[in-house]
């Protein structure tokens, strides 16, 4: 039996999942930074409530998001699991490192492009400008969202200011 060609390892992107709820998330590895358990976050007045307010990260302050607010969903509650996705996000040709509340991370995991589904136009409470695809790992959905997207060039703009 003939082994596979070592081409087809580069037909894999990788993804982080996370979870909002009952629901399943993933972002594109290139994006993320890293992730840290929750810490101290400072609220900053006057800004929409989504914006959590900003860390320390290695003497940085940088801004943190709550994912679940600006989907719709209720505020994250801080428990064990609750995390911080670090992220790089592209705004007027720089990147904006930022911070999103998550639940929980589960884990990295690769996805064939070819097997990423176009987002519904229905059955889901985000918009689904947010979704790069729908995709499959066990028997779970998982929305991979392009963190690009999700945050309007004035959030971006206020997120810097932070």
């Amino acid at each position: 039996m003939a082994e596979p060609s070592r081409d087809a390892t580069f037909d894999m992107d990788q993804y982080l999942t996370f979870t909002l709820g009952d629901e399943i998330f993933a972002l594109d590895i290139g994006t993320v930074r890293e992730v840290l358990e929750l810490t101290t976050i400072t609220s900053i007045p006057r800004t929409p409530e989504f914006m959590r307010g900003v860390i320390n990260l290695r003497g940085h302050a940088v801004p943190v998001v709550d994912l679940r607010l600006k989907f719709g969903m209720p505020r994250t509650k801080e428990t064990v699991d609750t995390c911080i996705i670090i992220v790089e996000v592209d705004f007027d040709g720089e990147r904006t490192i930022m911070g999103a509340l998550a639940d929980s991370v589960r884990e990295v995991f690769e996805m064939p492009p070819d097997t990423i589904e176009q987002a519904p136009k229905m059955g889901t409470n985000i918009n689904t400008e947010y979704i790069k695809g729908v995709g499959k790992q066990d028997d779970h959905f998982v929305i991979i969202l392009d963190i690009n997207k999700i945050f309007s060039p004035e959030e971006l703009s206020m997120l810097r200011q932070a």
